[in-house]
């Protein structure tokens, strides 16, 4: 029997939110297959065996379990002990397999026929299967509806009262939107369901004011919880004034959140207590887990297991809590004694410790919250899990998240993409490069540069912020004012010392001030005051005003204020302002208006301590709103694309290679698997000897260049392993020796590597495109353009697979030296669309297959007209898993 991969097994959410785990059939399954089967109904086996069949025979029960995980492959879906479903395919030719299915009555409509095709699907193209094939009775629709809505391209032909279904197995583009978008859908359920409860459990509450889980149930209590809190307590009659039951036997009524504050050695026991009670989602607040080490982390991760197993979601452990300030909610299952308002700010928070701090910035800043979470040591609820609740809930008009580390931040970068084209998401970073690691959190470490992650975000259009007070400064401006309508920025104020302040830092920023800036007298009046901003607002070179505002002994700042709030609000243009040393003109700085439908909306002026800040502020919310309103472009139909060929080439070399052991890529395959994609290198012959070299270069024709094999002297022209421009055979005799001589000194005069001789292309500029599977970041591509200067001041253009082809110009358009490519200092101008096509066939081939750890084209040279591929290194890697791949599952924290 052939082993299977560890990924095979999944923890997986289901369509209404629950979990289950989804793994490889076991001989040891027989019992659970049969008891499964005894309880399905007499239409339901005949559906799936096309006769009534009360009971499995076990001949046939024995092979149902025992397969070979290659010819046969069978997957069973479980909650707890009990399996709910299994799906199977069995090879019928080289390429093809049929397939069956088998779910459990009372766990039908929860999406799990889906997900077992999604699985299938991906264990056979690792087994070199291409097509899928099935025979379902007509009256079967819910699995002919399976097929259906794959998106696949599904032929069907009815024959003898059997429904045939075949289609080709290879991702289509509708086949991953459909997969994202039941994802989207299950995942937004599953916290939904989390920060909705109409019933919550305490477990672990003392009668000491001070601790934990009293403190939690005093803020569940303060809040005015609409539903229904429980406390369970072995021995204790009432905690904080609440009646107690001694255990969970003792609650008759459905159960919806438990938090959980008990010794992180008992945890597990409570959670597998709570699944046995229907409980559907944990808060563990209790700390002693991965944060501790080794021990703490085997706590953690069966716990998490253990939940997951059994249906549930787990927020933390080591979490603050969380809260939801709908008022048909109330929610405050965290350890924050007080709540801001209700309002349109979503906020997660990685760290425990900084939830209070969050909170009480947010309350002092007058923003409003919709609902809170803190994921603590992120081992299950993450922040992509609430980004996918967030981008639908209407209560949430702006995301804030304070990220110590992300452990799946490719699909960060494809749901924050998403939702950043409808809300403002703003990230404190911390740790990303996965090096500096806060206690807890598991993630690879990123093989590019600390700026390849930014990049990311930007291509997502995060907002980036490097402080909590940075982004509470933006997240103002995204609940208070309207989004900018250009970067064309006014200044107003009674002091020209701030007004120049403010221009300078805008201009750094990337605002333009075309409009001159008005600087009032220091003891302006409110009337003068209004007046000016009026004139301000009405200049059609303005699309956003900064006020500043010193105070002095004529003016009277409230006043001021209040004039600026209606002004600003009448206007309808974005506003910031400095109040510099003044302090409680908030009130006075909201204006009310009504909207077309008559509802009366507070309108209010962000005011910031210092000017800096307000500038800052504003700018990333104008960088946003460019963001928002541009062209990011499509993904491109590519033709001559073979991923078949690529697939056969990456399984032949990495046959037999163990796991997390490497490949490098011989020539011939490496042009192969290029090829496959649709690029082609200029042509080349080895050589070991100048009268090979010779006939290389009668073959290709002169001029030619001449390169070192060796990977030590290979692009090194500075070494002397590289001769450019060979035009004749006396001249290449003579550089045959100079490089033969400097092999010589570098590596001994026995290397045997030989000598490349290669066409040559014509005069342009050498580029770097570089692509592959990077341990942190998942499927990357990079840009650059050649030599020393690139690599030591890091001009370097990274963007995440797969890219537009907006993503694709904008990288070569990106870099620093770019001017060198578009005709700088009379320079020719370079024709970059055939590269840009190399980068966008690249994405493709990368985002396909997270095997390839690296592909290097070094150089790229591009002309006035057209692109040649001098030399590419291929390295792959056995076993290489990306765990947001083409089958749904959930993360490991």
């Amino acid at each position: 029997m052939e082993p299977y991969p560890s990924y095979w097994e999944a923890d997986v959410v289901l369509r209404d939110g629950a979990t289950a785990h989804v793994r490889p059939i076991r001989p040891s399954d027989a019992d659970g297959i049969q008891t499964m089967h005894s309880k399905q109904s007499p239409e339901s086996i005949y559906l799936r065996f096309f006769a009534p069949l009360p009971v499995l025979p076990e001949k046939d029960l024995a092979r149902f379990v025992q397969v070979d995980h290659r010819d046969r492959v069978a997957f069973v879906m479980t909650i707890g002990e009990e399996i709910i479903g299994v799906a199977r395919y069995d090879r019928i030719d080289d390429t093809a397999a049929e397939v069956a299915f088998n779910i459990a009555d009372a766990h039908q409509g929860r999406g799990i026929g889906s997900i077992f095709l999604e699985h299938l699907a991906a264990a056979a193209r690792e087994r070199g299967l291409e097509v899928f094939t099935a025979e379902v009775l007509p009256q079967n629709r819910s699995m002919l509806q399976v097929f259906a809505a794959a998106g696949y391209e599904v032929s069907r032909e009815f024959d003898d009262g059997v429904v045939a279904v075949r289609f080709e197995i290879d991702p289509t583009e509708k086949s991953i939107q459909v997969q994202e978008a039941r994802e989207h859908r299950a995942e937004a359920k599953s916290v939904r369901s989390i920060l909705h409860p109409g019933s919550v459990v305490v477990i672990g509450a003392s009668r000491k004011r001070n601790s934990t889980g009293n403190l939690l149930l005093r803020n569940l209590t303060a809040a005015r919880f609409t539903g229904t809190i429980t406390v369970v307590h072995p021995e204790a009659e009432s905690v904080a004034g609440f009646p107690t039951v001694p255990s969970l036997d003792a609650v008759s009524e459905p159960i919806d959140l438990a938090v959980i504050a008990v010794p992180a050695e008992s945890c597990t026991e409570v959670v597998r207590d709570c699944a046995a009670h229907g409980v559907r989602a944990v808060v563990v607040i209790s700390s002693g887990f991965a944060e501790t080490g080794e021990h703490g982390l085997e706590l953690q991760r069966e716990m998490v297991a253990t939940a997951r197993s059994h249906g549930m979601r787990v927020v933390g452990p080591n979490s603050f809590g969380l809260a939801n300030t709908a008022p048909e909610v109330s929610l405050n299952a965290s350890l924050a004694p007080f709540l801001p308002d209700a309002g349109t700010l979503g906020l997660f928070s990685q760290s425990g410790a900084l939830g209070t701090a969050l909170l009480a910035a947010a309350k002092t800043r007058g923003l409003g919250i919709s609902t809170f979470v803190s994921a603590g040591n992120r081992a299950d609820l993450s922040g992509n899990d609430l980004l996918q609740y967030w981008e639908e809930d209407p209560a949430t008009a702006t995301v804030g998240l304070y990220l110590e580390s992300i452990g799946n931040p490719r699909k960060f970068s494809r749901i924050a993409r998403r939702v950043s084209r409808v809300k403002p998401v703003i990230v404190v970073k911390s740790a990303f490069t996965g090096r500096e690691l806060p206690p807890g959190h598991q993630v690879r470490v990123s093989s590019l540069s600390a700026t390849a992650l930014d990049e990311v975000l930007t291509q997502a259009g995060v907002v980036r912020a490097d402080t909590i007070h940075q982004l509470f400064d933006v997240a103002q401006v995204f609940s208070f004012q309207p989004l900018p309508a250009g970067r064309r920025v006014g200044v107003v104020g009674n002091s020209a010392a701030l007004s120049t302040l403010v221009v300078q830092r805008a201009r750094s920023e990337g605002l333009r001030v075309e409009a001159d800036p008005v600087s009032l007298h220091p003891e302006v009046q409110a009337e003068e005051f209004g007046a000016a901003l009026r004139e301000m607002y009405a200049d059609p070179a303005v699309d956003s005003v900064v006020v500043t505002f010193a105070p002095s002994a004529g003016a009277e700042e409230r006043e001021i204020a209040a004039v600026l709030a209606d002004e600003a609000a009448r206007s309808g243009i974005t506003t910031v302002a400095c109040f510099l040393g003044v302090h409680g003109v908030k009130d006075e700085l909201t204006a009310y208006t009504r909207q077309e439908d008559g509802t009366r909306v507070a309108r209010s002026v962000p005011s910031y301590m210092g000017p800096e800040d307000a500038v800052w502020a504003l700018a990333r919310a104008t960088e946003y709103a460019a963001w928002r309103s541009s062209d990011h472009g499509r993904y491109p139909e590519l033709e001559n694309i073979d991923p078949r060929t690529a697939r056969d080439i990456i399984e032949r070399n990495l046959g037999g290679v163990e796991p997390g052991e490497t490949v490098l890529l011989g020539r011939d395959d490496t042009r192969a698997l290029l090829g496959s994609y649709g690029l082609e290198f200029l042509p080349y012959i080895t050589a070991r000897s100048v009268d090979e070299g010779l006939a290389a270069a009668d073959t290709l024709g002169y001029p030619v260049a001449l390169k070192a094999v060796h990977k030590r002297l290979r692009h090194r022209m500075e070494l002397g392993g590289v001769r450019l421009n060979v035009d004749d055979p006396a001249e290449l005799r003579e550089d045959w020796a100079g490089i033969s001589a400097v092999i010589d000194s570098v590596l001994g005069p026995d290397d045997d590597h030989g000598i490349d001789v290669q066409a040559m292309a014509p005069p342009g500029s050498a580029c770097v495109i570089r692509a592959g599977e990077d341990p942190l970041l998942g499927p990357m591509v990079s840009f650059s353009l050649a030599g020393d200067t690139s690599e030591l001041l890091d001009d370097v253009a990274h963007r995440v697979a797969p890219l537009t082809d907006v993503d694709a110009s904008r990288m070569v358009r990106s870099l620093k030296a770019s001017p060198r490519l578009f005709g700088y200092k009379g320079l020719p101008v370079m024709n970059m669309e055939p590269a840009e096509e190399v980068l966008l066939r690249l994405s493709a081939l990368v985002e396909a297959f997270p095997a390839i750890r690296d592909v290097e084209i070094q150089p790229i040279v591009v002309t006035e007209s057209e692109s040649h591929i001098l030399s590419v290194k291929v390295e792959l890697e056995a076993s290489a898993d990306r765990i947001d791949s083409q089958r749904r599952r959930m993360s490991l924290g």
